[in-house]
């Protein structure tokens, strides 16, 4: 439930030329005994930090962070009893930024901000050991100055003159005398809601790896990684001067390649006191592997190993699932995702951390989903944004946008596919990912809480269908970034768009009803089951012919089987079809956005498990290897974002952390390291490894909501190893190759099977 606020919002009274600082007194009630327990809760307009008494309340940064603003803005709420415990009088102090609210956001420059000024709220509720309780909270009476931040974006980067700075002012001594007013601002109240998902905070820092100057005489740092978050910088120079940070992800003929970036500047400018300084600029973020380090006092040599630190920030997601086997690349490929979803896990699950966009495109976490939640927890992460999901669905009649919050209907300049409606993958993120999110951990809230979105999705591209029951109209993405689609149109794809969108809905409608019958809504089961019936139908109908799907490529038939909708006969065709075109690609990827999260389970579930191997193996590109041979630490936008010469695509969409691709780390838990859910919530594992590539071993693990299952597989002189680990509370059904199936209760078990 939300918070009855007496505090209010507040801002400078008076322009100032830097981003505000706050602060008001905090004078306790005498009398009343020891403070017994005491709770803050803040939010801004913009980004905000909290101080109590000079020392910080959390570790999170960048809150209240980016929700559906015109409905919803969050809250963060912290025990701060210890910051209390003397019983002295204090100070609460805040610092301002622009944020998502404030702050340029999208490419297009015309796209005005969410608001044209800065406020806080903050609130204290104390309780003393007497029961008494006092509340203080930012009013008419806090003080305002501008901070030694003199500029901040998230997309430009933040500049901070330390010379401004005085690390007095949060705490209580401090003379504010000199400081300006404040004035209330209204808004409303009512729309402040707790967070759902957990905050963003500094996960882990990275020290360069290298430090080196360019043939053009840049000074450039490694970090060995990419990564999404800032560098905190410990420099001492002559007081004035000025060093400068641009971030980018990737090198072009041995420069700072920037050209990925389009309009964001990434750029950080430190001005110096002439002491010893420490920057740190909370109030962006970059998406980058490399610096060009400009302005440093000494120039490389004076780099130090202590002097840059790369701060590596993202919700704060606690991992539960891991992968590694006896293929070097492959094992780096599922860290290279781990790390895409560590970055563009920030808040918002975006599409890319780096360039003048960082949106949360619908599309990319549908695709994703099931491995998200496979490789880290991320129920609330994902509840939370699927509440901004429904708010922008419930005030644009049904329609789920392509972004979430949805910037695109803020742009005066909107771009080639709009109007806006429902489009196969994206707008059936309002399905597909509470759906993933259930069976992983098997609790029904998150589909009570979105189910209404889910129908309405589906009711909405229902009223849509054509007489034949086909989703052939309107504006489609289709299979996304086909790699054989010009690298300027990437919606040009081999599969028919109208196939891949109503191969999409059957599935949608086939999850709706099953999610109504995990809810007991029956009436509802039934409609949405007759609908899928009704769209399978019509399917076979207009696209199969013999076994052979419209368009005859990769992406139709790995939807068409994974989705099941084909009848018996046509699937063993159609999978027979799929492998053969696998084949005659030379084993390369040939889907894009839409056929790739499906093409590996198409493959196998028809036993062509070889080919399947083959294609994820495949070092050559496309591939998914082909990055991790180019040296890419994260998943790419394109298969080529870098071309084999080391230079970068020539497409203006060209991303090096792009999570979406990478979605074929859940096959690689489930087939190759052979463990997945047999009933939601993982109630019931099923040990099915399936060795093959040539790999010698595999393991998976996860932490299940019922404790730790683990699968390691090992082959040797034509005999397979598994060791499994079952939680308590559950049980396990194991196929292993040749051998019959068995049911393993809780604990540890070593199994043997002939390898096949």
């Amino acid at each position: 439930m939300s918070h009855a606020w007496s505090a209010r919002f507040v801002t400078p009274a008076t322009e100032l030329d830097g981003a505000p600082l706050l602060r008001g007194d905090v004078r306790l009630d005498p009398g009343h005994g020891e403070v017994a327990s005491a709770t803050l809760r803040w939010s801004a307009l913009g980004v905000v930090e909290a101080w109590l008494g000079g020392r910080p309340v959390s570790a999170d940064v960048l809150t209240p962070g980016w929700s559906a603003y015109e409905w919803r803005l969050r809250y963060a709420e912290h025990d701060v009893t210890r910051l209390l415990a003397d019983g002295a009088d204090t100070v609460l102090a805040v610092a301002l930024g622009d944020g998502w609210w404030r702050g340029r956001l999208g490419w297009d420059p015309g796209c005005p901000p969410y608001g044209e000024q800065l406020a806080a709220i903050a609130e204290l509720t104390v309780r003393f050991a007497d029961g008494h309780v006092q509340v203080v909270g930012t009013d008419g009476t806090w003080r305002a100055a501008a901070g030694p931040t003199t500029a901040d974006s998230l997309y430009d980067g933040q500049s901070i003159d330390a010379r401004r700075h005085d690390p007095r002012w949060t705490q209580p001594d401090f003379d504010d005398s000199g400081w300006a007013g404040v004035r209330v601002v209204e808004h409303d109240l009512a729309r402040l809601e707790p967070y759902v998902g957990p905050p963003v905070r500094r996960i882990t820092e990275l020290s360069p790896e290298r430090v080196w100057t360019s043939p053009a005489g840049r000074v450039l740092v490694d970090f060995g990684q990419n990564l999404v978050g800032w560098v905190r910088v410990r420099v001492q120079g002559e007081a004035g001067s000025t060093v400068t940070l641009r971030h980018a992800e990737v090198l072009e003929h041995e420069e700072l390649g920037t050209r990925p970036l389009r309009s964001a500047q990434a750029t950080d400018r430190f001005t110096l006191s002439g002491g010893a300084d420490v920057f740190e600029p909370t109030f962006t973020f970059h998406g980058f592997r490399y610096v060009e380090v400009d302005g440093w006092p000494g120039g490389v040599d004076a780099i130090g190993p202590e002097a840059l630190t790369a701060v590596v920030v993202s919700s704060d997601l606690r991992r539960i699932g891991h992968f590694d086997c006896s293929e070097p690349l492959l094992s780096r490929l599922h860290e290279n995702v781990v790390w895409g979803m560590r970055g563009n896990f920030l808040d918002v699950p975006t599409d890319c951390p780096q360039r003048d966009e960082r949106l949360g495109w619908t599309g990319d976490i549908a695709a994703f989903a099931p491995t998200a939640v496979r490789l880290f927890d991320a129920e609330d992460f994902l509840r939370d944004w699927l509440r901004d999901l429904d708010l922008e669905q419930r005030h644009q009649d049904g329609l789920v946008p392509y972004v979430v919050p949805d910037l695109i209907r803020r742009m005066p300049n909107p771009p080639d596919f709009v109007p806006v409606d429902s489009t196969a993958v994206w707008s059936d993120a309002a399905v597909w990912v509470p759906m993933a999110v259930y069976r992983a951990y098997g609790d029904p809230t998150v589909l009570a809480e979105t189910f209404e979105s889910m129908a309405a999705h589906v009711r909405r591209v229902r009223s849509r269908l054509s007489e034949d029951g086909l989703w052939d109209s309107g504006f489609q993405f289709g299979d996304w970034l086909d790699p054989d689609a010009d690298p300027h149109h990437p919606a040009e794809a081999k599969a028919d768009r109208y196939v891949v969108a109503t191969a999409c809905i059957a599935r949608s409608a086939r999850l709706v009803a099953e999610a109504a019958t995990v809810l007991g809504r029956a009436e509802e089961a039934t409609e949405f089951a007759t609908l899928a019936d009704e769209l399978r139908t019509s399917f076979n109908r207009a696209y199969v012919q013999d076994g052979k799907v419209k368009s005859d490529c990769t992406t139709v038939y790995s939807l068409a089987l994974v989705f099941e909708l084909l009848d018996p006969a046509d699937r063993e065709r159609a999978g027979k079809r799929l492998a053969e075109l696998v084949a005659e690609s030379g084993y390369h990827i040939s889907t894009g956005f839409a056929g790739t999260p499906f093409i590996a389970d198409a493959l196998s579930s028809t036993g062509h498990l070889e080919e399947a191997y083959r294609l994820l193996l495949q070092t050559e590109c496309p591939s998914w290897l082909y990055p991790v041979t180019m040296g890419a630490t994260t998943i790419w936008e394109r298969w080529d974002s870098m071309l084999p010469d080391g230079s970068i695509n020539p497409g203006e969409m060209t991303s090096f952390n792009h999570y979406a691709l990478g979605a074929v780390a859940d096959w690689v838990h489930r087939v190759v390291g052979g463990l997945a859910a047999l009933e939601p919530g993982y109630r019931r594992l099923l040990v099915a490894p399936r060795p093959g590539g040539g790999l010698t071993w595999a393991e998976t693990s996860l932490e299940t909501p019922h404790g730790l299952a683990r699968v390691r597989w090992d082959v040797a002189d034509g005999q397979l190893d598994v060791r499994v680990t079952v939680p308590e509370g559950t049980s396990a059904l194991v196929r292993l190759p040749g051998a019959e199936e068995q049911q393993l209760e809780p604990g540890e078990h070593t199994l043997t099977a002939t390898a096949p």
